[in-house]
């Protein structure tokens, strides 16, 4: 019984070490993320959709033997979404726009699959314009606000080539969930 376990040990930890083998991210790796997300901030009762959140970010490989595999990426992200809230005529448009810049981590764990984890820093401006025949008379309001942005997130890229892959990120920017195709220079 104690030399199947070890035996078995032996075999999961074997297989471990040859699935995990290079990385597919690097310093001097330049990947284009372009992405339409699903289950936006902007949800709920009467919302619709005007432009799904889309997004965009470059990331540069900077530092490569970060926990041995590791390597270390930054660069820009930019996103946009715009919905609608309306009820009997009457709502309000929302459009959104998330400026800033990203690091992340990423480690190795089965070939051909790019795993990282990183925090987007950034700026949001975001824009809501009144609608429709106001129910309480008067004018209609519109208002520009922004802020500081941050959000963490998780995410992975599998190449189907050397320079093309299916990427996934979950994480509170733009959305919540994010999918969409990787472009490695």
């Amino acid at each position: 019984m104690k030399k199947s376990v070890l035996l078995l040990v032996v075999a999961v930890f074997t297989f471990t070490q040859l699935v995990a083998q290079e990385s597919t991210f690097s310093k001097g790796d330049k990947v284009l993320n372009l992405g339409i997300g699903l289950g936006g901030r902007w949800s709920g009762s009467y919302m619709k959709v005007s432009v799904p959140p889309i997004s965009a970010s470059l990331e540069f490989g900077v530092k490569d033997g970060v926990l041995e595999k590791g390597s270390i990426g930054v660069g820009p992200y930019l996103a946009y979404a715009s919905h609608k809230w309306e009820y009997s005529g009457y709502g309000w448009k929302i459009t959104d726009i998330i400026i800033g810049a990203r690091g992340s981590f990423h480690y190795p764990l089965v070939d051909k699959l790019d795993t990282y984890t990183g925090l987007l820093l950034g700026y949001d401006i975001s824009k809501e314009t009144e609608i429709g025949t106001t129910p309480f008379g008067g004018g209609l309001y519109n208002s520009s606000y922004g802020g500081f942005s941050y959000a963490w997130f998780v995410g992975a890229r599998y190449f189907f080539s050397d320079s093309f892959s299916a990427m996934a990120e979950l994480g509170v920017g733009i959305t919540y969930l994010n999918l969409g195709v990787g472009l490695k220079f």
